[in-house]
């Protein structure tokens, strides 16, 4: 018992107690490791260099397709003339510069400002129609007892999804068309047949029910992985302390669902004024360009269909600057309301 760590003495214990304990970090052995115990970013890029590997082709993936393009943005500014050249970017070395002649234009031409408008009446009704059907299909399904029938019944909203806009209109058009089902259906009874999707008054309404039907599968599972986090014991607490069905969805189910919420809603914030461009550009000649220009597509009208590149690329760069502010902004409402949004404070 020579070697034992067992203080002999009184004084000895008290010796013990009152030493200070050793630093994990401080320790000859690890010199990598810091006195707070954090570990040092070589010994870190150790640790992860297999995840970092994995995530590599990824990376590069993002800036071949999405960061490197920025830098065509100065056409913008220059009267942009692809022709001038083989090689695009001795074709942008090449052209004029005019300088904020192009933004100019745009803040004086009415159908940019129609485009605009139709861009935010479009995002306002899918925000208020179509973000929360998603949320009460989720509970509606998690309600569901027997699991086979949830999963066919998840399975059976998210197979819209899968569909290509050119379906999904055509879908519409043999019900709500001049010939369609509908229409049938009110001339074998005595009324006037409806033409809805010709109709510019009801285009906004009929583009919301599009995207809703197509796209509210996704958002259930995203809502229902979110669900599934919840604690039991959460619900057998609140049933216990005498909440019903409707108690127990108001004061654990929501608060559940609220950090989803907000983050789903600030990135639908964020692509507000993209609304849908290949949906819309399918039946922009139905309605026309009165009812059905967003920014998207009178983008691609003046910047392909015209070979207006300088003055397209101005529109879209108005486009990206909005919607960057927008996304700041709904980031900074959802800090404020306690949430972590796309990024921490």
């Amino acid at each position: 018992m020579s070697h034992s760590t067992v203080p002999r003495t009184d004084t000895e214990a008290e010796e013990v107690k009152k030493k200070p304990p050793k630093a994990h970090g401080g320790d000859k052995g690890d010199p990598g490791r810091p006195a707070t115990g954090k570990l040092s970013l070589r010994l870190r890029f150790r640790r992860d260099r297999v995840l970092l590997l994995m995530t590599l082709p990824a990376v590069v993936l993002l800036l071949v397709f999405n960061y490197v393009p920025i830098l065509g943005n100065v056409v913008a500014f220059q009267e942009y003339d692809p022709y001038l050249s083989d090689n695009g970017v001795v074709s942008i070395l090449h052209s004029p510069w005019v300088g904020l002649e192009n933004f100019q234009r745009i803040f004086e031409d009415s159908a940019f400002w129609n485009a605009v408008r139709n861009t935010l009446v479009l995002f306002v009704l899918q925000l208020l129609l179509y973000f929360p059907i998603p949320i009460l299909l989720a509970l509606l399904i998690n309600s569901v007892v027997r699991p086979r029938v949830r999963a066919i019944s998840q399975a059976i909203l998210y197979l819209p999804h899968f569909f290509s806009w050119v379906l999904v209109v055509a879908v519409f058009q043999q019900l709500l068309g001049g010939a369609g089902l509908l229409s049938q259906l009110l001339r074998q009874h005595g009324y006037d047949g409806l033409d809805i999707m010709t109709d510019p008054e009801t285009f906004k309404f009929l583009i919301t029910a599009q995207s809703v039907w197509k796209d509210a599968g996704w958002g259930i599972i995203v809502f229902l992985a979110a669900l599934a986090s919840v604690s039991p014991d959460l619900y057998e607490a609140a049933a216990m302390d005498g909440a019903n069905r409707w108690r127990r969805m108001w004061h654990v189910t929501l608060p559940a669902l609220r950090p989803v919420v907000a983050l789903l809603l600030v990135l639908r914030v964020g692509d507000a004024l993209t609304v849908g461009f290949e949906q819309i550009l399918l039946q922009r000649g139905a309605v026309g360009p009165g009812a059905a220009e967003v920014l998207d597509t009178f983008v691609w009208w003046n910047g392909v269909r015209n070979q207006d590149f300088g003055y397209a690329a101005a529109a879209g760069l108005v486009k990206g600057v909005i919607s960057l502010g927008l996304v700041l902004a709904a980031n900074k409402v959802a800090h404020l309301m306690g949430e972590q949004g796309v990024y921490k404070k």
